[in-house]
């Protein structure tokens, strides 16, 4: 088999597709199927994520549902971590706690199972998209309640325009693409 080229965080740009007036009208809507259904670009986009988190003692990667899985379990297995997956409120199936927070059109929570995080466990959190950080900081507040460090939150695309950053100071962030 022909060995590929790597591709860097920036050539993986190219596998992200833009759609005007999704969910709804006026916005641009960053589409990451393409890069999913792109072998070789999937493979890269796992491989930069692990390549920064290799030997610094992640124990449990925490992702939120549900584009987070898709890349959080992969990530999970290479770093020998355990995968940790947030949920909307009913889905899972044993005793919870939960976080609210704010949208830009309304409300929405997060759970985790009481018993996913232990004191001392060091975290990566993760998920595909940073935009206006609500959901982001109503993670780092549940793996804090458990007593878990959250080392830090990672993401595949920001979208800088809306400052989610701003939403979580003193939480060490990383995004392999940014768009203004």
């Amino acid at each position: 088999m022909e060995k590929v080229k790597a591709l860097s965080a920036e050539g993986l740009r190219r596998f992200i597709r833009d759609v005007p007036d999704f969910p709804k009208p006026g916005i641009l809507f960053r589409d990451i199927t393409p890069l999913l259904a792109d072998p070789h670009a999937f493979r890269e986009t796992i491989d930069l994520i692990c390549a920064r988190y290799e030997g610094r003692g992640i124990t449990k990667v925490v992702a939120i549902e549900s584009r987070g899985f898709v890349f959080a379990c992969p990530v999970a297995l290479r770093l020998g971590a355990g995968f940790i997956p947030l949920r909307k409120p009913g889905k899972l199936p044993y005793k919870t706690i939960r976080e609210s927070y704010a949208l830009e059109y309304g409300e929405a929570t997060i759970e985790i199972h009481q018993d996913a995080i232990s004191p001392g466990d060091r975290l990566l959190v993760l998920d595909d998209l940073l935009a206006t950080g609500g959901t982001a900081a109503a993670a780092v507040s549940l793996v804090k309640k458990l007593g878990g460090e959250v080392v830090e939150l990672c993401f595949v695309i920001e979208l800088a325009a809306l400052k989610g950053r701003a939403k979580l100071p003193g939480t060490p962030i990383f995004s392999l693409l940014t768009f203004d």
